[in-house]
């Protein structure tokens, strides 16, 4: 028998980004018809609404490299960042504003996001929110979720590296991730389930369909997810990333861990799946403390400085980072970790006005500018 040849691993990443007024800093309500339209035609397609109108998608294309994908992303990041300024607005690639409320925003008239807020009512309402999803391509469906139920292991680790949403509704929240408290309202979100065989997976969302709950898998929102349009993995846990550079870290990051564990499975080998209570109480820790308070090594049972986890991480992977062409992307996951994610940076941000004698509305108003510097920064 001819043996199988490595899965593609082809890259394509999704951002979602707020839009604010560069005066006010606060979220723009109701922006321009044509500032989309403007978008959508510079962009060739690969700019679009979101359920909000204050929100604005960008996804890559197709991509063969981590490079690749950083610099069709930087392309498209400077479309929306050079229109929305010919309407003195600006985008900001944070997952919750600072200040401005939820309950102010207005719903992109569309018949799938109407379906939406139908079902969902509050819920999908508070959705003022925004992500990263990153599609890795795995053309084998068996594979695909094999792959995912041992990934599930690492999605705290690519969210704590990514928290951009420490602020909402203008206060500090305590957490550097509260996007996935407002997303985890809606139902078949957090952590996917697990399945033995791609079989099992289809008639468990054929259930759903044919009982008329959802139209299709896209409405899975779990934090990974087989996509429903592509043979690809989607990776949905983390908070968009303010810096260009730490995209396309946490994208070579995640590309690497999966062809590792792809290589072990070529050896017979795997890695261990551990519970989903275990795996949660970590995806909490991430959302709570970034990568402040360690996570749970789950093989020795013990919480472990971050620092140390990265490391071992970054060896597991030097084979595979070696082999795409991105081990100076992967160092950099290092560089986070010393700077800081978004939302350490938006916390110091603000204390840093507060203590020059700066109210807390200026105080905030300066986090937002710094997130419109940062988001153009890489570019």
């Amino acid at each position: 028998m001819m043996a199988r040849s490595e899965p593609v691993f082809t890259l394509g990443i999704e951002e979602e980004y707020l839009l604010v007024d560069k005066a006010s800093r606060s979220l723009v309500v109701d922006p321009p018809t044509e500032l989309m339209n403007d978008c959508e035609e510079r962009a060739a397609g690969q700019v679009s609404a979101e359920l909000l109108r204050s929100q604005i998608e960008v996804g890559t294309r197709v991509c063969e490299t981590v490079q690749e994908a950083r610099d069709d992303l930087a392309r498209l990041r400077k479309i929306v960042i050079d229109t929305a300024a010919d309407y003195e607005l600006a985008p900001i690639a944070a997952s919750t504003h600072p200040f401005s409320s939820w309950k102010e925003q207005k719903q992109t008239q569309k018949e799938r996001y109407d379906a939406l807020t139908i079902e969902m009512q509050g819920a999908a309402r508070r959705l003022a929110i925004c992500g990263m999803h990153i599609h890795v391509g795995i053309d084998d469906d068996e594979l695909r979720i094999d792959l995912m139920n041992q990934l599930s292991y690492f999605l705290p680790h690519l969210l704590a590296l990514s928290c951009s949403s420490p602020f909402w509704d203008g206060r500090d929240t305590g957490l550097k991730s509260y996007r996935l408290t407002v997303f985890d309202a809606l139902p078949r979100t957090g952590l996917p389930e697990r399945f033995e065989s791609w079989a099992e997976y289809r008639r468990h969302v054929d259930i759903l369909v044919n009982a008329g709950l959802i139209e299709d898998s896209t409405r899975i929102w779990w934090d990974l997810r087989p996509s429903a349009r592509y043979p690809t993995l989607e990776t949905r846990v983390m908070d968009v990333c303010t810096r260009l550079d730490d995209a396309a870290a946490l994208a070579a990051l995640l590309v690497c861990i999966l062809r590792m564990l792809y290589r072990l499975r070529t050896r017979n080998q795997r890695w261990r799946n551990y519970t989903p209570m275990l795996i949660r109480e970590n995806r909490w820790r991430a959302m709570r403390y970034s990568f402040d308070e360690g996570l749970i090594d789950l093989a020795r049972g013990t919480v472990l400085p971050f620092a140390d986890l990265l490391d071992e991480l970054i060896e597991l992977v030097a084979e595979d980072a070696d082999a795409i062409g991105c081990s100076s992307e992967i160092a950099h996951t290092r560089t986070i970790l010393q700077r800081g994610s978004s939302a350490h940076r938006q916390l110091e941000i603000h204390d840093q006005a507060l203590s020059s004698g700066k109210s807390r509305a200026e105080s905030l108003q300066d986090v937002v500018d710094f997130l419109i510097l940062e988001t153009a920064a890489d570019t």
